[in-house]
């Protein structure tokens, strides 16, 4: 059985919304195991034994956030040289921009040598003044059904060892 790894940061629940949504599309494969993680506990092991990832955080000062970067701190030199060519994807949430944080994800995945399977899922919430960046977010509709989707490709794609 394949492992997809899903490791999200989330402050005002949005990016956590579409980190859900993404399992409930993974999990229709049943040759794959799919682990929700949240960064701050996602370990170098879970990286080390997962076949797949997908790495989901909202957007901080046109960077992905904070945990997000914790999490990359404690688990890339552990895993470097010992993914490569694993598939991947990400997700971000953001409130006007998000390319910030999507270029982050790209250099660190390309120095982890993984292997991108889907264009990143990017969702701008127009959320604009500190009120609206720090209310509790509601992903629409069609927004997650993005997310499913990226979920299901990396899982089926696993499943199929496509990749």
């Amino acid at each position: 059985m394949k492992t997809l790894l899903i490791v999200y940061h989330s402050m005002t629940g949005g990016t956590r919304q579409m980190a859900e949504a993404a399992v409930r599309g993974a999990t229709v494969e049943p040759a794959v195991r799919t682990v929700l993680l949240r960064a701050q506990d996602a370990q170098p092991d879970d990286v080390l034994a997962a076949d797949g990832y997908l790495f989901a955080t909202p957007e901080n000062l046109a960077s992905m956030s904070g945990l997000m970067k914790d999490f990359f701190d404690r688990t890339y030199y552990a895993a470097l040289d010992r993914i490569n060519g694993r598939p991947y994807a990400a997700m971000v949430c953001a409130g006007s921009d998000g390319q910030g944080a999507i270029r982050q994800l790209e250099r660190i995945a390309l120095g982890w040598r993984l292997k991108p399977v889907a264009p990143p899922v990017l969702v701008i919430t127009h959320a604009q003044v500190p009120a609206e960046i720090l209310r509790p977010k509601t992903i629409e509709l069609t927004d997650r059904q993005r997310c499913e989707e990226l979920g299901g490709t990396l899982a089926a794609g696993l499943g199929l060892g496509l990749f």
